[in-house]
């Protein structure tokens, strides 16, 4: 099984999301590439609204992060800086990506991290055989399994994953870092 989707193929922070941009150009995705500078607009500008709240969400999320652990803000002096010259792109270390999760990345690195997008993802995900995790359900929204460091959590979205909810994330992710 091959990752497919957006950003870096040496990624350690990966983003599973259910479906891809409405564009011709990524239809046919078959590995995880990079996105250039501007690409995010671009797609952004061509998909509308829900697919700027997706890269700004992850934007944020990023920057949220304790830098003592993940150094993604060191890179820019603001999330919309990071969004527009670094996230997805080469050697970002991040990626976005519309393949099921490689659970077993994570012998070979334990430093990659997984996050899914939405319950019902994560849900069609396991109900398919896609996924096979130890997922503890810490309420409606959010699940965690330590073991393969993923995280369950709201739609990337302002409405399902607000800065509250991303302060949150945040947290959880730094709670599978120190537990390695």
């Amino acid at each position: 099984m091959t990752n497919i989707g957006f950003g870096d193929s040496n990624f350690n922070f990966a983003v599973y999301i259910a479906n891809k941009p409405n564009m011709l150009e990524y239809q046919n995705l078959a590995e995880v590439t990079p996105l250039v500078q501007g690409e995010i607009n671009v797609i952004n500008q061509a998909c509308g609204n829900g697919w700027r709240k997706v890269f700004n969400v992850y934007a944020k999320l990023l920057y949220a992060l304790d830098k003592k652990s993940f150094d993604y803000s060191a890179r820019a002096t603001t999330w919309q800086d990071y969004r527009d010259n670094y996230l997805l792109q080469t050697q970002s270390k991040t990626a976005l990506l519309f393949s099921a999760p490689k659970l077993s990345l994570n012998t070979e690195n334990k430093e990659v991290v997984h996050i899914i997008c939405g319950k019902g993802h994560a849900k069609a995900l396991i109900n398919s055989g896609k996924l096979v995790a130890n997922l503890v359900w810490l309420d409606d929204e959010f699940a965690i399994d330590n073991d393969n460091k993923l995280i369950v959590c709201p739609y990337f979205d302002y409405r399902q994953l607000s800065n509250i909810k991303i302060e949150r994330v945040a947290g959880l992710l730094q709670s599978l870092k120190t537990t390695q």
